[in-house]
Formats: C-alpha cells, structure tokens, sequence
C-alpha cells in the first residue's frame, strides 16, 4: 500500500482544498494517506468546521475517513487558533521544538508531499 503524509503549510482556503480533494482521493485509490494541518494552514482551522464555510463538508468528510493527522501545536498557538484546535480535537503534533517533524513520517513510509 502507497503510504503518503500530505504537510498543508499554505494558509489560503483555495489551496487547502485541493490538499483535502487530494487526500480523499488518494484515500478512494487505496493509499494510506494522513494531512498534517502546518505553518500558516493552521489559521484555517476555526473557520474549516464553520456550517456555511464552503470547505466545512469537504472537511468534515477527511475527518471522518481518518484523514486528519493533526496540527502543529506550535504554529495553531502563534496563529491563535490552538483553542479552536483542541476544541475540534484535532491531534496536537509537536515532536520536532513544538512542531510536526517528517523524519518519523519517512521512517514508517510514507512519502512527503508539500502544500
């Protein structure tokens, strides 16, 4: 099985969704795939569980499917939305200083796609 952590840095909601649309359909294909919610991507999270939010479904959908690794504690924090993190329960990821390292990733597999 392909295994394939997707690391959404970039903050504008018009490139998370295409790291979500990819997650899915990756996860359709049969991968073993994981999104990592990072750098300016955090900001995105209060707003992503939003009703009425045009990402809210697409979202809520990965989140079903498994597909939310987590989001860097350190980058929700700086951005302010590491309360709206917790309260969605999202995993807080901080092996690497307080942020999401992708040395354990490559070690277990799984082949790192940027965002």
């Amino acid at each position: 099985m392909k295994k394939v952590v997707l690391f959404a840095f970039n903050g504008e909601p018009m490139c998370f969704v295409h790291v979500l649309l990819n997650a899915v359909n990756m996860k359709t294909a049969g991968y073993d795939v994981k999104v990592v919610i990072e750098g300016a991507a955090t900001k995105l999270i209060p707003e992503l569980s939003e009703e009425g939010n045009p990402l809210a479904v697409l979202y809520r959908n990965a989140r079903e499917k498994g597909l939310i690794e987590g989001a860097c504690r350190a980058c929700a924090n700086k951005m302010g939305s590491l309360k709206a993190a917790e309260e969605q329960g999202l995993r807080l990821l901080d092996d690497m200083s307080g942020h999401p390292g992708m040395a354990r990733y490559i070690n277990n597999g799984y082949e790192v796609i940027t965002f």
